[in-house]
């Protein structure tokens, strides 16, 4: 029942809004890829959020990062071009979310508490070192790229979660660690004495999960041409929300991604409706 209840209230929801709002232009084509273009940016973190809390983990520290990774993209961009700004960007995420695997696997310290601690430091850190103003992107291309274009009619940030959508579901579904991130979170003891690495497994997800958030922030960089540390602030709740709604188990061992990206539309077609 929780796999398809996110599929039932998203049709019964789109519908109920289609009905009341047919005369505002709720159904039409750009008010659509509207809503698609104001939940790309949590879909795509709830799919990474999918594998931690399928292996029995959180991480409240994905809007801070996002926030982080938007503004160090767009101090590099100004001074290196798009290309290194790029690579900074996915390495601040790197660097953050490989913190939180080790403080949470080898310190053994809760998950919750690492992550929650996190938030503030990477959200005080993209405060300090632009000194809370925004840093504008005035590379065209790397906006286009990153969320403010268009292939045709399909805006870019769509083609984003398209493929992110893609790759996680494979990569859940079709492959030996993700079998091991639904082990680990199912049971860690039997998924130890079964050969799986669960230190490695946790290390794993909290590092993607901080990449992936990276990743966002450089979409809201994109989109909104400019880096600044309140992007993302507050994500990690409609991220988590949109993660437990896709039919995601809190307690872990089980998820889909699928799931995840439909719990995040869903919530982006009840904010649009409302």
């Amino acid at each position: 029942w929780r796999q398809y209840l996110v599929y039932i209230g998203f049709v019964a929801l789109f519908l109920f809004f289609a009905v009341v709002l047919r005369d505002s232009g709720f159904t039409s084509t750009s008010n659509l890829l509207n809503i698609a273009r104001q939940t790309a940016i949590i879909a795509t973190m709830a799919v990474a959020m999918t594998f931690v809390i399928a292996a029995g983990q959180i991480d409240l520290s994905v809007g801070a990062i996002a926030g982080l990774a938007s503004v160090t993209t767009a101090i590099t961009i100004a001074r290196y071009g798009p290309l290194a700004g790029i690579i900074v960007g996915l390495l601040t995420g790197l660097l953050v979310g490989a913190v939180n695997g080790l403080l949470v696997t080898r310190l053994v310290i809760p998950s919750f508490l690492v992550t929650l601690g996190m938030m503030g430091v990477a959200r005080g850190t993209a405060m300090w070192i632009t000194d809370t103003a925004p840093v504008p992107i005035l590379d065209q291309r790397y906006n286009a790229v990153f969320g403010s274009g268009s292939l045709g009619p399909i805006p870019s940030l769509l083609i984003w979660i398209v493929v992110i959508t893609a790759i996680g579901t494979i990569v859940l579904r079709k492959t030996a660690y993700g079998r091991q991130v639904l082990a680990t979170g199912g049971n860690e003891r039997a998924a130890r004495f079964s050969g799986v690495d669960t230190s490695r497994i946790g290390f794993l997800v909290l590092t993607v999960s901080g990449v992936v958030a990276a990743l966002a922030g450089m979409l809201y960089a994109g989109r909104l041409q400019s880096g600044r540390f309140q992007w993302g602030e507050g994500d990690e709740l409609s991220v988590i929300a949109a993660v437990v709604l896709g039919g995601t188990s809190l307690f872990g061992g089980s998820g889909s991604v699928v799931g995840s990206v439909l719990g995040a539309l869903l919530i982006g077609v009840v904010n649009n409706g409302l």
